[in-house]
């Protein structure tokens, strides 16, 4: 008879199959456009003297007192993983979040390098769709929700809230990568080139695709910001939001810089501007791709991450290359 995960998994994607019929939509390709929304919040109690920092304000700026509808608070409690997995998607994206499961977030790919995968939601206004993902999370249990909008535009309080689940709930972790549900991660390369479980873990580091630049004051561009909001000519430099990995001991320091720190619309840039305050710089990674790049199997192994790309083809590509490890290019 089948496994009762077997079961259940079958209804979901049953479900979701159904749910998805009655709703449309995609979710655009690029990192940040627009403004954010909130839903109303209560204000947090007085910070401890272990909250603060002595280079950010002690005044409270960005309260980010949402919470948990969906947690898996004990993920960390039995094993220490060598890296979590930060991966900013929607409701609608069960299929790009299954093809990710069965590839390169597949927590047992590398058997004694504990990996940790999640997946980092906001609440629909749609309550089938949070029916769905609530159902998802009962089988996986691979996601976390807090209770502000889902929205394209909340990407920033997405990725606080991952940091701040790292920092509650799994301190210790020695890496953490952040990235979307459409990119493509070459994990040999990012756990056995990169951060290399058998050297020292860093600490205070932070790399990805660098990006210096300053803000886009035309309304009408994706990237607008206005000057009321970032007065200053030029950003620190910022990480693409694609896809940057840090140390574990980031992810505390960034969640509470950013409660100091005012909110900005931009995810990316917003990290930035935190880890400026710290005085981190992030460091440059020519293996973080930020765009699309047509598949070659010579290619893909020299890379990181891949933008843009598809459930199907990322299956197809984990597969090809899984399959071809022997090959020499």
């Amino acid at each position: 008879m089948p496994s009762k995960v077997s079961c259940l998994y079958l209804l979901t994607v049953v479900c979701w199959a159904s749910a998805l019929w009655y709703f449309s939509g995609s979710r655009p390709s690029t990192t940040y456009v627009g403004h954010m929304t909130f839903t109303p919040r209560k204000p947090l109690p007085r910070l401890s003297k272990n909250d603060s920092f002595s280079n950010i304000r002690t005044r409270t700026l960005n309260p980010h007192n949402f919470k948990f509808l969906i947690n898996e608070p004990n993920k960390c409690e039995s094993i220490t993983p060598f890296l979590v997995l930060l991966i900013s998607t929607n409701h609608k994206e069960f299929d790009a979040r299954q093809a990710i499961r069965e590839t390169w977030g597949d927590e047992n790919t590398f058997g004694d390098v504990r990996i940790l995968t999640l997946f980092l939601l906001g609440y629909s206004p749609e309550p089938v769709l949070n029916q769905m993902v609530e159902q998802e999370s009962q089988i996986f249990h691979d996601i976390l929700v807090e209770d502000f909008v889902d929205s394209y535009h909340n990407l920033t309080l997405k990725t606080l809230m991952g940091m701040r689940w790292v920092s509650l709930f799994c301190p210790n972790t020695q890496y953490v990568m952040k990235t979307d549900s459409d990119i493509f991660v070459n994990m040999d390369n990012l756990v056995f080139n990169l951060l290399r479980p058998n050297s020292k873990p860093r600490r205070r580091f932070f790399t990805g695709h660098v990006i210096n630049g300053g803000p886009i004051r035309d309304v009408h561009s994706k990237w607008f910001m206005p000057r009321e909001l970032y007065p200053d000519s030029r950003y620190p430099p910022f990480c693409s939001g694609t896809g940057y990995v840090f140390s574990g001991d980031i992810a505390e320091l960034v969640y509470k810089t950013s409660l100091h720190t005012r909110l900005l619309h931009l995810e990316d840039v917003y990290v930035g501007m935190c880890l400026r305050k710290l005085g981190i710089q992030p460091f440059q990674n020519s293996g973080f791709n930020h765009w699309k790049m047509t598949y070659s199997l010579c290619r893909y192994r020299k890379v990181l991450t891949v933008h843009q790309i598809s459930p199907e083809e990322i299956l197809r590509i984990w597969n090809d290359m899984s399959n071809k490890k022997h090959l020499k290019c």
